[in-house]
């Protein structure tokens, strides 16, 4: 059975887990396509870790998941399916997040050795593309499931727990 959050306080700690997961992974993919591991210093890898999450789960929170729901909830008919639910919040998660996170890393490059070449909306485009080809079918396949199942595993516990001490 696949575990969704049901509470805001659920909601927000899902989120925590899925942006955790979905940002090392993002990060890594990045670092790894610009040819920039071993050519950063793992102090900077961290920077980048930290400061991706933060903003990446400022705009879950705030900006991107309200929309994503009211989208999804907007346009499926079938709301008992929770299958066809969590696939399309996982697509329209991903367009908002990569939309915005991609701006974020062209900040980053920019800030780092600039635009070589490219202009700005051409290598946006070129970021956004990149990093959609990735990140959907790593949220379908790898990052949700398993954020799902131990959410689901927390979840779990902690039913167990208060009814144990009940």
């Amino acid at each position: 059975m696949m575990k969704v959050p049901t509470t805001k306080k659920e909601n927000f700690y899902f989120g925590m887990m899925m942006c955790v997961g979905m940002v090392i992974m993002m990060t890594t993919y990045n670092l790894i396509t610009n040819g920039l591991i071993g050519n950063i210093s793992l102090a900077a890898v961290l920077l980048q870790f930290v400061l991706g999450f933060m903003i990446a789960f400022l705009l879950e929170l705030f900006v991107v998941g309200p929309a994503a729901k009211k989208i999804v909830f907007s346009i499926t008919r079938n709301k008992s399916s929770k299958m066809i639910m969590i696939v399309a919040m996982a697509f329209f998660m991903v367009i908002g997040m990569v939309t915005f996170m991609s701006m974020y890393g062209l900040a980053s490059s920019y800030y780092a050795d600039g635009l070589p070449g490219e202009s700005l909306l051409g290598s946006y485009f070129s970021i956004f593309i990149k990093n959609f080809v990735f990140a959907l079918p790593l949220q379908l396949l790898i990052v949700g499931p398993i954020v799902r199942f131990l959410f689901g595993k927390l979840k779990a516990n902690r039913m167990n727990e208060s009814l144990t001490t009940v």
